[in-house]
């Protein structure tokens, strides 16, 4: 896999390259030096052996130049250094025949090429290295007496020419393109490790959101589970107390606990599914209306119903649905309402979510918002909507929910 690649480290393949390119220029330097004290071991400069001169000043030369390549690192204290090269070809110019001078430039301009950052002192340095060449070769010419006139010193310097021209393009192809893998390299690596980063912060933000479903989850188990399970136990020792002398109360207590009862199960079922990694199937509105059948099964109550159906989160989904069984149970409990009217609709940019009931009501004035009340309004506020509550004394309960749909907030123009 392309995420999985393992780059080499970095900075030791650069040092590598590094190291062996100074081995390479000094080795290089070695070579030539010796070739030259070789050839001209014999000769003579008006009548004065020229390894006499030659043999101290090759000496002198790789001397300084394992110094220059080693040991100095920045680039304005090698100036001296390569003022010192040219002194030192120079005399070596004068005293040889010639031959492989401007192989010496080319080792030194090697270890120059590779060192330096700017493409722009590289040219500078050949250009210039070249102009120091051509007046070597001149003022060499002058000690032995030959007279050269610049046609001629270009003529004899030809060969000399295209060779230092064409390493200067060779070497600066070459270590672009060096510096440019190493460029990609850095960046490959920097770009894994921002996966592998990326991939850590991942795994803690699933683990975190699993951690977080499982604690909302526990929540609402506590909440609407939990609250639902207490009221049928109130409901069913209310209906104990009146069944001797209301008969109808108490039936109308038993059929609230036991229709509780059935929202309780199916809301701990959901939440064991939920906690288990498998999900619904059911649309919003498949799932609003087989609560609205399940709460008419067995009893008397009627729910009408006109529902649009949405494509909205589960969260949102888990809300609707609990708020239409906690709607009809309280209505059933608190207001002995046997029918109810419920809508979902769907305007524009929202859902608007409306259920009431026949039952007594209250005055306005005297509703008081208890646990399962205050809890509705804080879910719809969490999920960005609003939710009020209307009632009247004998004219029944209504709740009115607006949501925004899935990406938008209310009040949002489409």
């Amino acid at each position: 896999m392309a995420n999985d690649l393992k780059l080499p480290d970095n900075l030791s393949a650069n040092g590598f390259v590094v190291r062996l390119s100074k081995w390479l220029v000094l080795t290089g330097l070695i070579l030539v030096s010796i070739i030259v004290i070789a050839n001209n071991w014999e000769a003579s400069f008006l009548g004065f052996p020229a390894w006499y001169v030659v043999l101290p000043a090759v000496a002198v030369l790789v001397g300084e130049n394992a110094i220059k390549i080693w040991a100095v690192k920045k680039y304005w204290q090698k100036i001296p250094f390569y003022v010192l090269d040219v002194l030192l070809l120079l005399l070596i110019t004068i005293f040889t025949d010639g031959s492989l001078i401007s192989t010496f430039y080319i080792v030194i301009l090697s270890e120059f090429y590779i060192g330096q950052e700017s493409l722009t002192g590289n040219i500078a340095m050949g250009a210039s290295s070249i102009g120091t060449f051509l007046i070597t070769l001149f003022v060499s010419g002058y000690f032995r007496g030959d007279s050269l006139g610049l046609v001629s010193l270009l003529t004899s310097a030809f060969n000399d020419l295209i060779i230092l021209v064409l390493h200067f393009l060779l070497m600066n192809f070459m270590v672009q393109i060096y510096r440019k893998n190493k460029e990609i390299a850095s960046t490959m690596e920097e770009l894994e490790a921002s996966n592998r980063e990326l991939r850590r912060l991942n795994e803690e933000h699933r683990a975190l959101a699993v951690l977080e479903e499982r604690q909302r989850i526990a929540k609402d188990i506590h909440d609407t589970a939990g609250h639902s399970i207490t009221t049928v136990i109130m409901q069913t020792e209310a209906a104990k107390l009146v069944i001797d002398k209301d008969v109808e109360d108490a039936k109308l207590k038993i059929t609230a606990a036991n229709l509780q009862a059935r929202h309780a199960l199916e809301e701990l079922r959901e939440s064991v599914h939920l906690l288990s990694g498998s999900t619904e199937h059911m649309t919003l509105r498949e799932s609003l209306l087989s609560i609205a059948r399940e709460s008419m099964e067995g009893t008397e109550i009627v729910v009408r119903c006109s529902v649009d159906d949405a494509d909205v989160s589960e969260s949102k989904r888990r809300f609707l649905c609990n708020t239409l069984k906690e709607g009809i149970s309280n209505g059933l409990r608190h207001g002995g309402a046997t029918a109810f009217l419920f809508e979902l609709k769907r305007e524009e940019d929202r859902l608007i979510f409306s259920l009431s009931d026949n039952g007594r009501g209250m005055a306005q004035e005297e509703l008081k918002e208890g646990f399962g009340l205050s809890g509705m309004r804080a879910r719809a506020e969490a999920l960005g909507g609003e939710i009020s509550f209307v009632t009247e004394a004998d004219e029944g309960f209504e709740i009115h929910i607006t949501l925004p749909l899935d990406g938008k907030k209310t009040g949002d123009e489409s």
